[in-house]
Protein backbone atom coordinates (compact mmCIF):
# COMPACT_ATOMS: atom_id res chain seq x y z
CA UNK A 1 0.00 0.00 0.00
CA UNK A 2 3.00 2.49 0.92
CA UNK A 3 4.49 1.74 -2.72
CA UNK A 4 0.82 2.83 -4.53
CA UNK A 5 0.65 5.79 -2.23
CA UNK A 6 4.28 6.96 -2.76
CA UNK A 7 3.39 6.54 -6.98
CA UNK A 8 0.43 8.68 -6.29
CA UNK A 9 1.99 11.46 -4.74
CA UNK A 10 5.09 11.10 -7.82
CA UNK A 11 2.31 11.54 -10.36
CA UNK A 12 0.05 14.06 -8.55
CA UNK A 13 3.54 16.02 -7.73
CA UNK A 14 3.92 15.87 -12.03
CA UNK A 15 0.87 16.89 -12.46
CA UNK A 16 1.17 19.88 -10.30
CA UNK A 17 4.39 20.82 -11.77
CA UNK A 18 2.76 21.05 -15.41
CA UNK A 19 -0.37 23.08 -14.36
CA UNK A 20 0.90 26.40 -15.03
CA UNK A 21 1.45 24.94 -18.82
CA UNK A 22 -1.78 23.24 -18.87
CA UNK A 23 -4.33 26.37 -17.33
CA UNK A 24 -2.17 29.13 -19.40
CA UNK A 25 -4.85 31.42 -17.67
CA UNK A 26 -3.16 33.63 -14.85
CA UNK A 27 -6.50 33.78 -12.43
CA UNK A 28 -6.30 30.00 -12.30
CA UNK A 29 -2.52 29.78 -11.54
CA UNK A 30 -3.15 32.49 -9.06
CA UNK A 31 -5.82 30.56 -8.07
CA UNK A 32 -3.62 27.10 -7.69
CA UNK A 33 -1.37 29.42 -5.76
CA UNK A 34 -3.36 30.18 -3.35
CA UNK A 35 -4.56 27.05 -2.15
CA UNK A 36 -0.34 25.97 -1.80
CA UNK A 37 -0.42 29.19 0.45
CA UNK A 38 -2.90 27.99 2.75
CA UNK A 39 -1.95 24.66 3.24
CA UNK A 40 1.43 25.57 4.30
CA UNK A 41 0.04 27.90 6.45
CA UNK A 42 -2.67 25.28 8.07
CA UNK A 43 0.10 23.21 8.18
CA UNK A 44 2.73 25.45 9.63
CA UNK A 45 -0.44 25.88 12.57
CA UNK A 46 -0.81 22.52 13.39
CA UNK A 47 2.46 21.62 14.11
CA UNK A 48 1.83 23.42 17.37
CA UNK A 49 -2.58 22.98 17.96
CA UNK A 50 -2.67 20.03 16.12
CA UNK A 51 0.38 17.85 17.53
CA UNK A 52 1.03 19.58 20.61
CA UNK A 53 -2.37 20.35 21.42
CA UNK A 54 -1.32 24.02 22.00
CA UNK A 55 -4.37 26.57 20.36
CA UNK A 56 -2.18 29.06 19.01
CA UNK A 57 -4.47 32.06 18.25
CA UNK A 58 -1.40 34.79 17.46
CA UNK A 59 -0.07 32.88 14.43
CA UNK A 60 -0.24 35.52 12.50
CA UNK A 61 2.87 37.62 14.54
CA UNK A 62 5.13 34.42 12.92
CA UNK A 63 3.78 34.94 9.18
CA UNK A 64 3.91 38.64 9.60
CA UNK A 65 7.70 38.38 10.57
CA UNK A 66 8.75 35.98 8.04
CA UNK A 67 7.02 38.27 5.34
CA UNK A 68 8.69 41.48 6.64
CA UNK A 69 12.11 40.01 6.63
CA UNK A 70 12.15 37.94 3.64
CA UNK A 71 10.78 41.05 1.71
CA UNK A 72 13.02 43.22 3.18
CA UNK A 73 16.08 40.76 2.74
CA UNK A 74 15.05 40.23 -0.87
CA UNK A 75 13.59 43.24 -2.41
CA UNK A 76 16.02 45.59 -0.77
CA UNK A 77 18.88 43.37 0.07
CA UNK A 78 18.37 41.71 -2.82
CA UNK A 79 19.28 38.16 -1.81
CA UNK A 80 17.61 35.47 -3.37
CA UNK A 81 14.35 34.63 -2.39
CA UNK A 82 14.63 31.21 -0.89
CA UNK A 83 17.28 32.41 1.26
CA UNK A 84 15.74 35.85 2.31
CA UNK A 85 12.22 32.96 3.16
CA UNK A 86 14.65 30.51 4.83
CA UNK A 87 16.02 33.69 7.01
CA UNK A 88 12.44 34.67 7.38
CA UNK A 89 11.59 31.57 8.88
CA UNK A 90 14.29 31.86 11.09
CA UNK A 91 13.53 35.02 12.50
CA UNK A 92 9.84 34.30 13.17
CA UNK A 93 11.52 31.57 14.98
CA UNK A 94 14.12 33.20 17.24
CA UNK A 95 10.91 35.80 18.50
CA UNK A 96 9.26 32.61 19.17
CA UNK A 97 11.53 31.25 21.28
CA UNK A 98 12.31 34.30 23.17
CA UNK A 99 8.53 34.45 24.21
CA UNK A 100 8.04 30.79 24.25
CA UNK A 101 8.93 30.08 27.56
CA UNK A 102 7.05 32.59 29.48
CA UNK A 103 4.15 32.47 27.47
CA UNK A 104 4.30 28.04 28.22
CA UNK A 105 3.64 29.29 31.85
CA UNK A 106 -0.16 29.78 30.65
CA UNK A 107 -2.16 26.68 29.88
CA UNK A 108 -5.16 25.69 27.72
CA UNK A 109 -7.37 28.99 27.22
CA UNK A 110 -5.04 31.14 28.84
CA UNK A 111 -2.41 30.60 26.62
CA UNK A 112 -4.59 30.87 23.59
CA UNK A 113 -5.68 34.43 24.94
CA UNK A 114 -1.83 35.19 25.84
CA UNK A 115 -1.21 34.85 22.23
CA UNK A 116 -4.18 36.48 21.01
CA UNK A 117 -2.81 39.63 22.66
CA UNK A 118 0.78 38.71 21.15
CA UNK A 119 -0.56 38.64 17.71
CA UNK A 120 -2.64 42.02 18.07
CA UNK A 121 -0.19 44.06 19.55
CA UNK A 122 2.16 42.80 16.73
CA UNK A 123 -0.86 44.20 14.83
CA UNK A 124 -0.88 47.57 16.31
CA UNK A 125 2.68 48.32 16.74
CA UNK A 126 3.59 47.49 12.94
CA UNK A 127 0.71 49.99 12.01
CA UNK A 128 2.33 52.68 13.81
CA UNK A 129 5.75 51.91 12.32
CA UNK A 130 5.38 50.97 9.04
CA UNK A 131 1.84 52.50 8.03
CA UNK A 132 3.06 53.35 4.38
CA UNK A 133 2.25 51.16 1.19
CA UNK A 134 5.13 48.67 0.11
CA UNK A 135 5.04 48.52 -3.48
CA UNK A 136 8.08 46.16 -5.31
CA UNK A 137 11.15 48.12 -7.25
CA UNK A 138 10.41 48.75 -10.79
CA UNK A 139 12.99 46.00 -11.60
CA UNK A 140 11.24 43.28 -9.62
CA UNK A 141 7.81 44.55 -11.34
CA UNK A 142 9.28 43.95 -14.80
CA UNK A 143 10.26 40.45 -13.90
CA UNK A 144 7.49 39.40 -11.85
CA UNK A 145 6.13 35.88 -12.83
CA UNK A 146 3.43 34.48 -11.32
CA UNK A 147 4.31 30.84 -12.85
CA UNK A 148 7.76 31.19 -10.85
CA UNK A 149 5.98 31.78 -7.44
CA UNK A 150 3.71 29.16 -8.06
CA UNK A 151 6.64 26.72 -8.26
CA UNK A 152 8.33 28.56 -5.18
CA UNK A 153 4.99 27.26 -3.85
CA UNK A 154 4.60 23.79 -4.49
CA UNK A 155 8.05 23.17 -3.47
CA UNK A 156 7.44 24.41 0.14
CA UNK A 157 4.87 22.30 0.01
CA UNK A 158 6.11 19.31 -0.85
CA UNK A 159 8.39 20.20 1.99
CA UNK A 160 6.34 20.97 4.86
CA UNK A 161 3.84 17.70 3.83
CA UNK A 162 6.85 15.55 3.54
CA UNK A 163 8.81 17.29 6.72
CA UNK A 164 5.09 16.47 8.65
CA UNK A 165 5.26 13.29 7.24
CA UNK A 166 8.76 12.16 8.68
CA UNK A 167 8.35 14.04 12.19
CA UNK A 168 4.79 11.57 12.91
CA UNK A 169 6.88 8.25 12.16
CA UNK A 170 9.68 9.41 14.82
CA UNK A 171 9.58 8.74 18.60
CA UNK A 172 9.13 13.04 19.54
CA UNK A 173 5.86 12.71 18.09
CA UNK A 174 4.81 10.11 20.68
CA UNK A 175 5.73 12.68 23.11
CA UNK A 176 3.95 15.58 21.48
CA UNK A 177 0.80 13.49 21.44
CA UNK A 178 1.30 12.93 25.00
CA UNK A 179 1.39 16.68 25.83
CA UNK A 180 -1.60 17.06 23.94
CA UNK A 181 -3.63 14.87 25.49
CA UNK A 182 -2.71 14.91 29.34
CA UNK A 183 0.12 17.26 30.01
CA UNK A 184 0.58 16.37 34.06
CA UNK A 185 0.87 12.29 32.80
CA UNK A 186 2.75 13.35 30.10
CA UNK A 187 5.22 15.05 32.66
CA UNK A 188 4.58 11.56 34.97
CA UNK A 189 5.31 9.45 32.29
CA UNK A 190 8.88 11.14 31.96
CA UNK A 191 7.99 13.58 29.29
CA UNK A 192 9.07 17.04 29.61
CA UNK A 193 6.56 19.07 28.33
CA UNK A 194 8.32 22.35 28.20
CA UNK A 195 10.98 20.82 25.63
CA UNK A 196 8.21 19.54 23.69
CA UNK A 197 6.05 22.44 23.65
CA UNK A 198 8.84 24.62 22.49
CA UNK A 199 10.11 22.26 20.22
CA UNK A 200 6.86 22.63 18.30
CA UNK A 201 6.55 26.34 18.42
CA UNK A 202 9.85 26.43 16.62
CA UNK A 203 8.67 24.13 13.96
CA UNK A 204 5.27 25.88 13.80
CA UNK A 205 7.18 29.60 13.75
CA UNK A 206 9.52 28.72 11.24
CA UNK A 207 7.38 27.05 8.53
CA UNK A 208 4.65 30.24 9.68
CA UNK A 209 7.70 32.81 8.97
CA UNK A 210 8.40 31.19 5.40
CA UNK A 211 4.94 31.19 4.74
CA UNK A 212 4.58 34.65 5.10
CA UNK A 213 7.78 35.06 3.05
CA UNK A 214 6.07 33.48 0.09
CA UNK A 215 3.16 35.60 0.14
CA UNK A 216 5.48 38.47 0.46
CA UNK A 217 6.80 37.37 -2.37
CA UNK A 218 3.46 37.07 -4.48
CA UNK A 219 2.51 40.35 -3.56
CA UNK A 220 3.44 43.20 -5.56
CA UNK A 221 1.90 45.86 -3.20
CA UNK A 222 0.67 45.48 0.26
CA UNK A 223 0.66 47.10 4.11
CA UNK A 224 2.82 45.79 5.71
CA UNK A 225 0.43 46.06 8.89
CA UNK A 226 -1.51 43.53 6.85
CA UNK A 227 0.72 40.68 7.11
CA UNK A 228 0.26 41.07 10.69
CA UNK A 229 -3.71 40.65 10.45
CA UNK A 230 -5.90 37.88 12.75
CA UNK A 231 -7.15 36.58 9.41
CA UNK A 232 -3.91 34.50 8.77
CA UNK A 233 -4.60 32.88 12.50
CA UNK A 234 -8.34 32.50 11.50
CA UNK A 235 -8.09 31.16 8.21
CA UNK A 236 -5.16 28.48 9.54
CA UNK A 237 -7.54 27.51 12.22
CA UNK A 238 -10.35 26.84 10.03
CA UNK A 239 -8.42 24.90 7.12
CA UNK A 240 -7.43 23.09 9.91
CA UNK A 241 -10.37 22.08 12.01
CA UNK A 242 -12.22 21.57 8.65
CA UNK A 243 -9.59 19.57 7.07
CA UNK A 244 -8.62 17.13 10.19
CA UNK A 245 -6.33 18.63 13.36
CA UNK A 246 -3.43 16.62 14.06
CA UNK A 247 -3.00 15.05 10.32
CA UNK A 248 -0.87 15.98 7.60
CA UNK A 249 -3.72 15.48 4.84
CA UNK A 250 -5.93 17.62 6.67
CA UNK A 251 -4.41 20.80 5.77
CA UNK A 252 -4.61 19.63 2.41
CA UNK A 253 -8.45 18.60 1.76
CA UNK A 254 -9.31 21.75 4.40
CA UNK A 255 -7.23 24.40 2.10
CA UNK A 256 -9.26 22.70 -1.51
CA UNK A 257 -12.16 22.95 0.29
CA UNK A 258 -11.21 26.38 1.79
CA UNK A 259 -10.46 28.35 -1.04
CA UNK A 260 -13.12 26.74 -3.42
CA UNK A 261 -16.21 27.81 -0.84
CA UNK A 262 -14.71 31.40 -0.67
CA UNK A 263 -14.40 31.66 -4.20
CA UNK A 264 -17.80 30.80 -4.53
CA UNK A 265 -19.45 32.30 -1.61
CA UNK A 266 -17.72 36.18 -2.63
CA UNK A 267 -19.62 36.00 -5.79
CA UNK A 268 -22.91 34.36 -4.50
CA UNK A 269 -23.15 35.85 -0.95
CA UNK A 270 -20.84 38.80 -1.43
CA UNK A 271 -20.87 40.92 1.74
CA UNK A 272 -22.67 37.65 3.81
CA UNK A 273 -20.00 35.42 2.83
CA UNK A 274 -18.17 35.04 6.04
CA UNK A 275 -21.30 34.84 8.28
CA UNK A 276 -22.26 31.61 5.61
CA UNK A 277 -18.50 30.54 5.75
CA UNK A 278 -18.69 30.61 9.96
CA UNK A 279 -21.95 28.87 10.61
CA UNK A 280 -20.87 26.43 7.46
CA UNK A 281 -17.88 25.47 9.59
CA UNK A 282 -19.88 25.39 13.18
CA UNK A 283 -22.05 22.54 11.32
CA UNK A 284 -18.76 20.35 10.05
CA UNK A 285 -17.17 20.54 13.26
CA UNK A 286 -20.38 19.45 15.32
CA UNK A 287 -20.87 17.00 12.93
CA UNK A 288 -17.90 15.87 12.28
CA UNK A 289 -14.82 17.06 15.21
CA UNK A 290 -12.32 14.71 13.16
CA UNK A 291 -13.35 16.94 10.11
CA UNK A 292 -13.61 15.80 6.48
CA UNK A 293 -10.57 13.33 6.86
CA UNK A 294 -13.26 11.74 9.35
CA UNK A 295 -15.76 11.90 6.47
CA UNK A 296 -13.51 10.06 4.15
CA UNK A 297 -11.86 7.57 6.65
CA UNK A 298 -15.94 6.42 7.20
CA UNK A 299 -17.27 6.64 3.70
CA UNK A 300 -14.14 4.34 3.06
CA UNK A 301 -15.26 2.05 6.06
CA UNK A 302 -18.81 1.90 4.69
CA UNK A 303 -17.24 0.94 1.47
Amino acid sequence: MNKYRMILVVLLAAVLALLPMLLRRDDLINLAFMVLLYICLGQSWNMLSGFAGQTNLGHSAFFGIGALVTRWLWATLELPVMLAMILGGLAAAAFAMVIGVPTFRLRGAYFAIGMLALGEMMHAVIAQVLPFNDTLPVQLIAGYSLAMRYYVALILTIIILGFSTWLLRKPISLGLFAVREDEDAARASGVNPLYHKLFALALSSFFGGVTGGLYAYHQVSYYPQSVFGGNWTLDALLITYIGGLGTVIGPVVGSLFFVALRELFSSIFASFNLVVFGALFIVIVLAFPGGLVELLRKFQRGR
